[in-house]
């Protein structure tokens, strides 16, 4: 299973949330194959899924302040299911400044709030970045995630 974590970002980011994504990428790398991906519009990003190929249909999650807020246990059980019903890739994507439209939300396999409070867009990048590392390692049994 590969994973991507996208996000849709019109201005320039910041080379010292780049790294803390990286360092979660780069740890996850241990348990799947994981990339970035930055897009300047949404429209990109939709036009970007439409072109990739693969046996099975990508899971979609989008991000969405009117989404599901999963425990990281849930997201590791989440993430478990997907991995072991065959899911070849998950895409993670947090959206545009002004959110996701109706009918973007519509194409998404599960909405994921990260919590009720507004989080700028390059902090939710870690904070994504490292809750799909701390799934991987609550499924894997790793002491990282101690449960508290």
């Amino acid at each position: 299973m590969k994973i991507t974590i996208a996000s849709i970002a019109g201005r320039a980011r910041s080379e010292h949330f780049d790294a803390l994504v990286a360092e979660y990428i780069n740890r996850t790398a241990a348990y799947a194959p994981t990339e970035t991906a930055v897009f300047r519009t949404s429209g990109a990003f939709f036009e970007s899924l439409e072109k990739q190929r693969s046996r099975t249909i990508s899971a979609l999650v989008l991000l969405d302040s009117r989404g599901r807020q999963l425990s990281s246990e849930e997201l590791a059980r989440w993430l478990g299911r997907e991995r072991d019903e065959g899911r070849q890739r998950i895409i993670f994507a947090i959206g545009p400044a002004d959110g996701w439209s109706g009918d973007e939300r519509t194409q998404a396999g599960l909405l994921l709030s990260l919590g009720p409070m507004t989080l700028p867009h390059e902090l939710a990048r870690v904070v994504l970045s490292e809750q799909v590392y701390r799934a991987f390692t609550i499924l894997a049994g790793h002491p990282y995630h101690t449960g508290h």
